[in-house]
């Protein structure tokens, strides 16, 4: 466990934030320090065909070690994190032999990791462990990944007795801002299904995720100076804050649902009174649900047009990402082989769906069907995000029988 949770402190100290604003590939160049640094330790484990192209996506292969040809499946996580949280200087806390009760966060003491927030946290005692200082957030969606994926890779290159099928390894940019299979070369990549390593806790696999767009809604007023403001100065600060307190709030929000349920959630404003914008992101299992929600956005302009006529509503949306679910049938094995996994790791599968989205969500609407599977995270894109080494441990467990179920298998 030590090699594992060396990389992972070693990977969450690169600060590696995307910009969702940034029309560059990566968004930040910064994400490609990690890449690089990918690169180079496939290559000192052994990996073949290794590579890390302009964009910062890296890719190498785990050759099989079965005498028949088997299929070659695609393990993937992604190096970026969050911009919602600030992801410089990470100090990651390692609470070795954990005991229970809540955690006090050094560097900004009024973040506190709670048990009554976090009851997962009861089935840890004796564990390890790993916060942030809470005054940044910790990294592990998806640095996690990253230590896992490697670290199985390395025990299958270290022990070629384990009887696997080969494996195609995948880094990508930019997922945190829905653009994480930009560029990316599904011929190079090859694979007849995927795996990330981008969920929460232990054992689970899930199967679905939300179908997304972005709407960003631009309001246009005039602006003069206050003091002769009288009938001519129209503030779009007023006028966008008068449509965000618009949109529902005991429903179709994040504050109010769970399960199944869609939301509608403003998540950035920006500008002054002679233009003001927000960013909403929309979210549901069923996709023809999204056209509702620009429905209902486009109402609630419609009656502000009304009310504030001097002012423009510009309303844009964006195709994000649509739920894996409908494409994951075009290889019946994916998931099956996936609970055969976690069952030989001594773990009964928890079958779940995914509140957000994953770079499996646009690999398999893109023709490779890709399941997503736990990395021992919780809190992601939050100062209170915190992992376990040993779930991270028992993944890479799954990966590796993951390698050898597959190995069963012919062309």
């Amino acid at each position: 466990m030590e090699c594992l949770l060396d990389r992972f402190l070693r990977y969450v100290r690169i600060d590696t934030q995307s910009d969702e604003k940034s029309p560059s590939l990566p968004t930040t160049s910064k994400q490609l320090d990690l890449s690089r640094m990918l690169e180079q330790e496939c290559r000192e484990l052994g990996l073949q065909d290794v590579s890390v192209d302009q964009h910062g996506i890296v890719m190498a292969t785990i050759p099989g070690t079965v005498t028949h040809d088997a299929p070659m499946i695609v393990w993937n996580a992604h190096v970026d994190t969050s911009p919602e949280y600030s992801g410089t200087n990470v100090n990651p806390i390692v609470h070795n032999d954990y005991r229970g009760g809540d955690i006090v966060l050094p560097g900004d003491p009024s973040k506190v990791l709670k048990v009554s927030e976090n009851p997962q946290l009861n089935n840890l005692m004796g564990k390890t462990v790993v916060t942030t200082d809470g005054t940044t957030l910790l990294g592990a969606d998806d640095k996690a990944g990253l230590a896992i994926i490697m670290t199985a890779a390395d025990r299958l290159l270290r022990d070629r007795s384990i009887p696997c099928g080969p494996v195609r390894v995948c880094f990508t940019v930019d997922e945190e801002v829905g653009r994480g299979i930009e560029g990316l070369d599904f011929a190079k990549l090859g694979g007849v299904c995927g795996y990330t390593l981008d969920s929460g806790g232990v054992g689970r696999i899930d199967t679905e995720t939300f179908s997304a767009d972005l709407a960003i809604v631009t309001v246009e007023g005039r602006n003069t100076h206050p003091s002769v403001g009288k009938g001519v100065m129209v503030n779009a600060v007023r006028i966008l804050s008068d449509f965000i307190s618009r949109l529902p709030r005991q429903n179709l929000s994040p504050e109010t649902t769970d399960g199944r349920d869609g939301f509608m959630h403003p998540y950035q404003i920006q500008g002054g009174v002679s233009e003001a914008s927000c960013r909403i992101i929309l979210r549901d299992f069923e996709t023809e649900n999204l056209a509702k929600q620009k429905e209902l956005i486009e109402c609630i302009a419609d009656g502000l047009r009304a009310v504030y006529p001097e002012c423009r509503i510009k309303i844009e949306t964006k195709k994000q990402y649509r739920n894996m679910r409908d494409g994951l049938h075009k290889e019946p094995r994916a998931i099956p082989k996936a609970i055969e996994a976690v069952r030989a790791a001594g773990i009964e599968p928890i079958m779940d769906i995914i509140r957000g989205g994953t770079d499996g969500a646009q690999m398999t609407e893109r023709g490779l069907p890709t399941p997503n599977l736990s990395s021992g995270q919780y809190n992601p894109h939050s100062p209170l995000e915190w992992t376990c080494v040993e779930e991270m441990e028992t993944a890479a467990a799954i990966l590796v029988n993951l390698a050898v179920a597959w190995g069963k298998e012919h062309l």
